[in-house]
């Protein structure tokens, strides 16, 4: 029997703060239908708990704030995406902007969304948080382009993989934050030859 709110009487089962893994799925799997069916003016932890047949504190205990269900399901959005690996640094450059700017970001509601999480991250200290937390683990798989150029001899061996990424990262955000997604392919060719002209390896090394 379903209760007035429309929620089943019966709740999927929590077994505490350790996350059961059908609940975790159905949590995520309503998180992202709310979103793509009502976008972020649509999404709460509370719609998300109703749709999904969990309890509220369940979503909490493991999702401390609405920033972290978010980046969570952005990241399920984000992993069909694999960093470009085409064998050349510059066209992985080209690829990794590329994708992030004209395709990812501006397809359906993935760079609304993310847009979000940055900006509670401003005021919100578990969004901060949880934003930087994703950022640190996702800065080190796109360290590996960079190393990846620096092992078969593309670039300076010196050349800073972490300084790299934070100039395309800030590149990117700065473009997403100021709803410039369209039309940057010419500055994204700048961004490119600018980071290949500072990361040439010396002659003789």
């Amino acid at each position: 029997m379903a209760k007035e709110d429309g929620t089943d009487a019966v709740r999927r089962g929590s077994i505490g703060a350790k996350r059961n893994p059908a609940s975790q799925q159905a949590i995520l799997d309503a998180a992202e239908a709310i979103l793509s069916e009502e976008g972020l003016s649509g999404f709460s932890i509370e719609a998300v708990a109703r749709r999904a047949r969990a309890g509220k504190p369940t979503v909490y205990r493991w999702w401390p704030s609405k920033a972290a269900l978010l980046l969570d399901v952005y990241q399920g959005f984000k992993n069909a995406r694999a960093f470009p690996d085409t064998g050349n640094f510059e066209d992985d450059l080209r690829g990794f902007l590329t994708n992030q700017l004209i395709g990812f970001w501006s397809e359906g509601i993935c760079g609304t969304v993310f847009r979000s999480v940055i900006a509670e991250a401003q005021s919100d200290p578990q969004a901060a948080e949880a934003l930087f937390a994703y950022e640190r683990v996702r800065r080190k798989f796109a360290e590996q382009l960079v190393d990846r150029a620096k092992a078969r001899g593309e670039i300076d061996p010196g050349a800073d993989s972490a300084v790299i990424i934070e100039l395309l990262a800030g590149f990117a955000w700065h473009r997403l934050l100021t709803g410039r997604l369209e039309g940057s392919d010419a500055d994204i060719e700048r961004v490119v030859a600018t980071i290949m002209a500072a990361t040439k390896k010396n002659p003789g090394v």
